[in-house]
């Protein structure tokens, strides 16, 4: 039961309900989620290395902070309702970038293209087989993966300890797992990684480091777009 309530919050809060998101991000944060979100940016290399892609950008928020400083970059994320809402957050901006509908287990992107990739508070698709082998198919050779997986408070007396229930209760709580324990889902060919728990305000954040080891697509078919002109 407890499943399958959290298949239909999921499914709501990324589709239908996707307007909320904004509101329910800094609360379960006490306002902490776009520190956290930011995080990120330090481990990706300089903006003009070339092309970053954000897997499952949701409302745009980090597409924002990557285009005002400097990255060229694509996004995409199933979700219709995020990409709108994302939309309207960059040009609200005065800003714009490439925003994709699709699944990052078939990415319609170039194979050796994108210079890192980057994802944020994930669900279970990244460690879906097939997304992993998708990541490794369009990085360049070295290109970083940089996974945020949660974060975590750590400070804030009684409303952190019910804040850190919920997270419990919808399966998205902070791992006690580190080092090669952690990256064990995200073994795939052609990857290396490690994990890494950053101390942040009160808070830790749990990132995970992928980077491609071995040029090629691994056979895997390439549902590309013609990047030549981002590149």
């Amino acid at each position: 039961m407890l499943k399958g309530f959290r298949r239909v919050a999921f499914r709501l809060l990324y589709n239908e309900c996707a307007f909320i998101y904004d509101i329910v991000s800094p609360a379960v944060s006490l306002g902490r989620w776009r520190s956290w979100q930011r995080s990120v940016v330090p481990f990706l290399p300089p903006p003009d290395a070339g092309l970053v892609l954000e897997l499952a950008q949701g409302t745009g928020d980090l597409q924002v902070d990557l285009v005002k400083a400097g990255y060229r970059g694509i996004a995409l994320d199933r979700s219709r309702n995020m990409g709108r809402l994302a939309q309207r957050k960059l040009a609200r901006a005065g800003l714009s970038t490439l925003l994709l509908r699709g699944e990052a287990g078939r990415l319609p992107i170039q194979s050796d293209s994108i210079a890192a990739i980057v994802c944020t508070f994930p669900t279970s698709f990244i460690l879906q087989p097939q997304t992993l082998i998708e990541i490794q198919r369009v990085l360049k050779r070295d290109g970083p993966a940089v996974i945020l997986l949660s974060g975590v408070l750590t400070s804030g007396g009684l409303r952190v300890r019910f804040i850190r229930g919920l997270y419990r209760i919808t399966g998205q709580a902070y791992s006690d797992n580190v080092g090669e324990e952690l990256l064990t889902p995200f073994q795939a060919p052609g990857l290396s990684g490690e994990a890494r728990a950053l101390p942040l305000d009160g808070s830790l954040v749990q990132i995970v480091l992928l980077r491609k080891t071995v040029a090629g697509a691994l056979g895997e078919q390439d549902h590309s777009l013609d990047l030549a002109r981002e590149a």
